[in-house]
């Protein structure tokens, strides 16, 4: 594919996850959690989203996010769960996504914070609307999706390479 190839990334932080007395790894969702992924897809299919290839942490509570947000597409893209993402920082998300093929167009990652919040920060160069005011204002609760875009290839993703195109949590209103 040609460097000036059109491409999303879609940042999402895990639902609402529960408490037990589990290792953290093994934390499922809580029940508002489970009711915020499926929102989360929701919110996806209405603005138009339709990755090509997800990549989820291992971790149970994401995992589940993305079988409750999944659902809700247009078409379920091809997943990879990534034992990377989980607990990772900013640059260890962006290592990854460096990774993933040219030929994808559209990606999701399902991963933690503070990596989720921090990657968008990071790569969001400019952004539309109030999508970054907003971001700022309410950092990254969970839940929360940004939505970038940038020409290039995704070993090209590197800091204020992107814009910040939409941003989302379910405690807002649809845009």
């Amino acid at each position: 594919m040609s460097v000036d190839v059109p491409r999303s990334i879609v940042l999402v932080r895990h639902a609402k996850a529960d408490w037990p007395e589990v290792a953290d790894h093994e934390r499922p969702l809580a029940d508002r959690g489970r009711k915020d992924a499926a929102a989360v897809g929701e919110w996806l299919a209405t603005h138009g989203v339709a990755p090509g290839l997800t990549l989820c942490s291992t971790a149970v509570r994401t995992r589940e996010t993305w079988k409750l947000t999944a659902p809700h597409l247009p078409h379920r893209p091809r997943t990879v769960y990534e034992e990377r993402l989980y607990d990772a920082s900013p640059g260890e998300i962006i290592a990854v996504i460096n990774d993933v093929p040219e030929d994808v167009e559209n990606l999701l990652v399902v991963a933690h914070n503070p990596g989720v919040q921090g990657v968008a920060e990071v790569l969001t160069g400019s952004s539309e609307g109030d999508s970054l005011e907003r971001m700022q204002r309410n950092g990254f609760p969970t839940s929360a999706v940004a939505v970038l875009r940038f020409d290039g290839t995704w070993k090209s993703v590197e800091p204020g390479s992107a814009t910040l195109t939409g941003y989302w949590a379910p405690h807002e209103p649809y845009e």
